[in-house]
């Protein structure tokens, strides 16, 4: 059977230098006038997946 790669999983995750994912936070899109400058600093940077997590991802990133 064919390894393949989630393509979802694909566009949304990034792996950093060190082999970890690193992911987008959420509720920076749309709406950002009603939100505090201090919650959307918060959400400035990208979020290090936990190694629970990162273990169901390299299985869907067989190639990563």
């Amino acid at each position: 059977m064919t390894l393949k790669t989630r393509s979802g999983v694909k566009k949304r995750v990034k792996v950093t230098a060190k082999g970890k994912f690193k992911l987008a936070k959420a509720w920076k899109k749309h709406l950002l006038s009603d939100k505090t400058k201090k919650a959307k600093g918060r959400n400035k940077y990208g979020l290090i997946v936990s190694s629970t997590e990162s273990r169901k991802i390299r299985q869907q990133l067989p190639f990563a």
